[in-house]
């Protein structure tokens, strides 16, 4: 899909979400054929001709200026995630002009990983951590990482990935208890890097397997959620720990690859948690999934 329909099918969702009333428009006479904002609205609220709008929408022009893309963030209501989605997609995955960040491409980067980002592992313990690339493909663990994710170490090399792992391992569902909340953030930031790199084959396969085997990944896939996964705390069940609660950390390097830690509060049941796991799975060193 190129970067016209893909910044279409973004414009068209976030309209299709908006009420008149939303924007301090008055409801109209008669019932609405399509739920949201009719696209003259929105093309009037953002300061554009209508034909222009409409040839965004169906990816006829494809280059719209800054203000414009400024313009129509402001209309639609987008937050600042959002907002530096609109123009990645419109930039084909460059960042925002006014945002020097570099931003990972939605392709795999597998492959070997620096020793800074493998010591990290080993140093964070007993924490649960992974190396992950753009697409969450998993690249390296730690042992206590390989116990909290039950089944992960016993799975293919080429399934290691933790979005699959969270929508489609059957003992998923039995280690996350905030099941709901972390199958959202994963297709929204899924979204996200999707905008750096809409024509990347690697996403297009992940996102295509996914759909087919999860029809709740579809239904979030189709939602089309924004949003950078931060971090948060979630719920996580262990047989020889029992229910606890890990905050998660993510850091992000500039060659994309990104750091996932789940650590606990000093003293807290979660901590005691951690050094179970740390006892039970044990094995020294960490796991490199490209080097299986």
């Amino acid at each position: 899909m190129g970067n016209g329909a893909t910044l279409g099918e973004f414009l068209r969702n976030r309209r299709g979400r908006l009420r008149p009333a939303d924007v301090g428009l008055p409801g109209g006479i008669g019932r609405r054929q399509t739920p949201g904002l009719r696209r003259a609205e929105l093309a009037a609220l953002a300061g554009v001709s209508v034909d222009y709008y409409v040839r965004l929408e169906q990816g006829r022009d494809t280059n719209p200026g800054t203000g414009v893309l400024d313009a129509l963030a402001t209309a639609l209501r987008l937050d600042d995630d959002e907002r530096a989605h609109l123009h990645r997609l419109a930039r084909g995955g460059l960042p925002h002009p006014r945002n020097g960040l570099p931003h990972p491409r939605g392709g795999s980067v597998a492959g070997t990983v620096r020793p800074g980002l493998l010591r990290l592992l080993d140093l964070v313990r007993p924490a649960p951590a992974y190396i992950l690339d753009p697409l969450s493909t998993i690249l390296g663990y730690n042992a206590e990482g390989a116990g909290l994710m039950a089944g992960l170490v016993g799975w293919p090399v080429a399934r290691r990935n933790l979005i699959r792992y969270v929508f489609t391992h059957p003992e998923a569902r039995d280690v996350i208890l905030s099941w709901p909340e972390i199958t959202a953030d994963c297709v929204a930031d899924l979204r996200t890097v999707a905008g750096a790199d809409p024509a990347s084959p690697h996403l297009a396969t992940l996102v295509a397997d996914l759909c087919a085997d999860s029809a709740e990944f579809a239904r979030l896939w189709r939602h089309y959620d924004v949003r950078v996964n931060t971090g948060g705390q979630r719920r996580f069940h262990h047989p020889a720990a029992g229910a606890f609660d890990l905050t998660s950390e993510i850091l992000t390097a500039v060659d994309g690859r990104r750091l996932l830690v789940f650590h606990a509060a000093p003293g807290s049941p979660a901590q005691e948690a951690l050094r179970l796991l740390a006892l039970r799975h044990d094995v020294g060193g960490v796991g490199l999934s490209w080097r299986e």
